[in-house]
C-alpha cells in the first residue's frame, strides 16, 4: 500500500492565527487535499447509488445538490468526516475530540467547497 504523504500548504499558516485556524489549516486541509480523488471518487458513487444524473443538471443546480447532500445525507456526512478524521495522528485526534462540532463543521464545510470547485472531475 502506498503511505500518502500531506501537502504542506504554507501560505495559509500565518501569525497571530487562533489554534482552531491553525489547526485547520495545519491538518484539516492537508489531508483534505491529500484525499482529494478518494472523495470525488466516493461523490461519484454516491450518485451513482442513488440514482441522480448529475450530467444533466445545470452548474447551479449541481452546486445546490452538493450542498443539499451535505446537509440532509448524515451516513454520507459521517463517511466524508471518516476519511478525513482516519488520517489524524494521536495528537491531532485528542484535540479533534475536544472540538469535534466546530471540527466536524468545518471539515464538511471545506469538502462541500471542494466538490463544487471540482465539478468538472464529477460528471
Amino acid at each position: 500500500m502506498n503511505k500518502k504523504e500531506r501537502p504542506v500548504l504554507t501560505d495559509l499558516i500565518k501569525e497571530g492565527t487562533s489554534e482552531m485556524e491553525k489547526f485547520q489549516n495545519e491538518v484539516i486541509r492537508p489531508v483534505i487535499k491529500m484525499q482529494h480523488n478518494l472523495l470525488i471518487t466516493s461523490f461519484k458513487n454516491y450518485l451513482l447509488k442513488r440514482k441522480v444524473d448529475f450530467t444533466v443538471l445545470p452548474d447551479k443546480k449541481k452546486r445546490s445538490k452538493v450542498t443539499a447532500i451535505y446537509k440532509t445525507d448524515n451516513n454520507y456526512k459521517n463517511f466524508t468526516l471518516g476519511v478525513i478524521i482516519g488520517h489524524f495522528s494521536t495528537d491531532e485526534f485528542t484535540f479533534y475530540s475536544d472540538n469535534a462540532s466546530e471540527i466536524n463543521r468545518r471539515v464538511l464545510q471545506i469538502t462541500s467547497q471542494r466538490i463544487k470547485d471540482s465539478l468538472l472531475e464529477v460528471v
